[in-house]
């Protein structure tokens, strides 16, 4: 048994998302744990160089998490050829530019969503990529949630039938900064920083939609500034210009209709920040980020519309929870893993790649196109 080096380029690591998911949870982890098996019994053990501007502070991430080099020179890191892979999870508005130098400089690409704040460019650096030969991904975490594996598991099943509908509720209160710290970067909700919820989400739920009920087909979108003065990190008042929630229906293949609520402006009172409830002729499901349940056809109450007595029936006992049957281990982790299979050639077929990622900025503009001018979109099929 060898230990293989695979180096990594790991850009925008230094924010909370990059730090937690994909530095600590995933590259530290694996190193922490020896490595990855690979097929032939070998140790594939990636290799990070953390990039960013402050150097204090990568040396200091670096020493906490066993990370060796650290580096403020993107160029230098681009032009050595032992590191192979560049990962971006830094700004959105950046990141086309990015891509387009790691393809420049040979390297495979690896990357959060969105991948550009415009279709053209997320077009652009997915075929500037194919027409490279290299090996690209964007990450799609919530695909490898627990609950919504459950749920596909339950879909694939064929238990619910033809499936008829989806609604899903993501979100939560994002505080505005006086009363209480905010928990999200001000970028958030800046238009000249690629801020917005439609960017953001609608890129989650093109894949998420895509891969587990059909591929969407068409969406109609209301956003909204629901608050429209927040607070930044230095503690200054700044006007929010871009949407904070999102209400947007999608017809998908086979006549399913989807319908998504994508909120940082809402309270919760559901099972988990992030719920799918779906219909089928035979069934229905109900999944959030780790559990999930059924209610087959044969188990379904029969309520009667009565608004003078009380309600007898309590409509959450006749679910089943779909036991936990596997491990899963974190989402973010596993995709990581299965990129660098691809790279290495273990897993030749890696369909989350540049192009899926294209889909998902598509989608994001027609929902933003929607918006503005208060209409159905259609989606047209993507070509590389």
């Amino acid at each position: 048994m060898a230990e293989r080096r695979i180096g990594l380029i790991m850009n925008g690591v230094t924010g909370r998302m990059g730090m937690n998911q994909h530095l600590i949870r995933s590259i530290a982890a694996i190193r922490a744990e020896g490595g990855m098996a690979l097929a032939n019994g070998d140790r594939l053990m990636p290799d990070p160089i953390i990039v960013g501007r402050n150097r204090q502070k990568l040396e200091a991430l670096a020493r906490a998490h066993g990370v060796e080099r650290v580096s403020t020179d993107l160029d230098a890191c681009l032009a050595n050829p032992e590191d192979t892979v560049f990962f971006d999870a830094a700004t959105t508005q950046m990141r086309a530019g990015l891509i387009r130098r790691a393809i420049a400089a040979g390297k495979h690409i690896y990357c959060e969503k969105p991948t550009a704040d415009n279709l053209e460019d997320a077009l652009d650096v997915a075929r500037l990529a194919q027409a490279a030969g290299i090996k690209h991904g964007v990450v799609q975490d919530k695909l490898f949630l627990p609950g919504l594996r459950k749920l596909k598991m339950v879909i694939d099943s064929g238990q619910l039938g033809r499936l008829l509908s989806v609604r899903g509720e993501f979100g939560y209160w994002v505080f505005e900064g006086d009363l209480q710290p905010t928990q999200r970067p001000s970028w958030n909700y800046k238009k000249a920083e690629g801020g917005g919820i439609i960017l953001d989400m609608l890129c989650h739920w093109r894949y998420v939609l895509d891969n587990t009920f059909g591929a969407v087909k068409s969406v109609s979108c209301l956003g909204a500034i629901h608050i429209p003065q927040r607070k930044d990190e230095a503690g200054n008042w700044y006007d929010a210009d871009v949407d904070d929630a999102a209400y947007a229906t999608f017809q998908l293949e086979g006549g399913i209709v989807a319908h998504m609520n994508s909120s940082w402006t809402t309270r919760v009172r559901r099972d988990d920040l992030v719920t799918f409830h779906v219909d089928g002729t035979h069934g229905s499901a109900v999944c959030g980020l780790t559990d999930c349940w059924v209610q087959p056809r044969v188990a379904t109450p029969k309520p009667v519309w009565n608004p003078d007595v009380p309600q007898t029936i309590n409509f959450y006992e006749g679910w089943q929870k779909v036991p936990d049957t596997q491990a899963y281990p974190n989402g973010f982790r596993v995709q990581w893993e299965l990129f660098l299979r691809h790279v290495v050639g273990e897993l030749p077929d890696y369909k989350w790649d540049l192009m899926a990622g294209a889909k998902g900025v598509q989608l994001a503009m027609a929902g933003l196109q929607s918006w503005e001018e208060r209409r159905w979109i259609d989606l047209p099929e993507l070509s590389a």
